[in-house]
């Protein structure tokens, strides 16, 4: 890795843009015999920042010559017809991924309510059967934003073999299966969270950090180790990751911006993943 003083910046707006280049070939390969690539998207409740990530996944689709699906549910919906509504989706042959917008209100049992997607519809990773097949290195669509970061550790060709990665956060949609991919890449993982003591001594001596904390500017510029990758996961109000970003960049060897990092790639991989979605489920009638 870099160890100059000025980092590489991990572009994740231009590789988000080849990525969306091929997921439309494919898409309109399916679509000349007939079958249009289609997310539906579940949004329960009325979150503006949820309701303007489901935005930008079907504006992404509908430029990628995908089709969206926007499925709104009321604040108040239980548990019992949230499972409705996606055993009927897991039904619908024109729909080949389903994405539950997180996070649910508090009435609702969001595990539940992930593991009832069907696995081949499960093009966000979010089932426990995702997570399983991610650990043991066979995961047919790992988690969108985990699968981003490691997309964009590839693109730039940034070796993980013996390197020291350090994951700041344990969610299992994030930290977790970020975690399992990562060591899948023969690096030497530890995961940090709000329990661990000497965070900042952990984090100074990862080669590779993952910053998935969900708190605003939390990563600090003295505590990455000089030449480390830095990969922020985070996005908060205010245009702004879980990493000091000017901080940290002042140490990192390389370091993904806030916006135009992981979260275009994030976007990019739930494209490619329903795209190959239908592709295994059209292969399968």
């Amino acid at each position: 890795m870099n160890k100059n003083e000025t980092p590489t910046i991990l572009d994740g707006t231009a590789l988000a843009a080849e990525l969306r280049q091929r997921v439309q070939e494919r898409a309109e390969a399916l679509a000349s015999t007939g079958t249009v690539p289609t997310l539906a998207t579940i949004l329960v409740g009325d979150d503006p920042a949820s309701a303007t990530y489901v935005r930008m996944k079907a504006n992404a689709c509908r430029k990628a010559a995908m089709a969206s699906r926007i499925v709104r549910l009321d604040a108040q919906t239980t548990t019992e017809e949230l499972l409705a509504c996606i055993a009927q989706l897991n039904r619908d042959p024109q729909v080949h991924g389903i994405l539950l917008q997180h996070p649910v209100p508090p009435q609702i049992d969001e595990r539940r309510a992930f593991d009832a997607i069907a696995p081949l519809k499960d093009v966000d990773g979010v089932t426990t059967l995702g997570f399983g097949q991610t650990a043991f290195g066979f995961a047919r669509y790992p988690s969108c934003t985990p699968a981003a970061i490691m997309a964009l550790l590839e693109h730039y060709r940034i070796d993980l073999r013996g390197r020291h990665a350090v994951v700041i956060g344990r969610s299992p949609i994030l930290g977790k299966p970020a975690a399992m991919l990562l060591l899948e890449r023969n690096a030497t993982v530890t995961v940090c969270h709000s329990h661990t003591s000497e965070l900042e001594r952990h984090v100074g001596m990862a080669d590779i950090v993952v910053a998935a904390v969900g708190r605003p500017r939390f990563v600090q510029g003295s505590w990455i180790k000089p030449g480390a990758a830095v990969l922020d996961a985070g996005y908060n109000p205010g245009n702004v990751g879980d990493v000091d970003y000017a901080a940290c960049a002042a140490r990192a060897g390389a370091i993904t911006p806030v916006p135009g990092g992981v979260g275009p790639v994030t976007i990019a991989k739930l494209l490619e993943h329903t795209v190959a979605a239908a592709e295994a489920q059209v292969a399968e009638t």
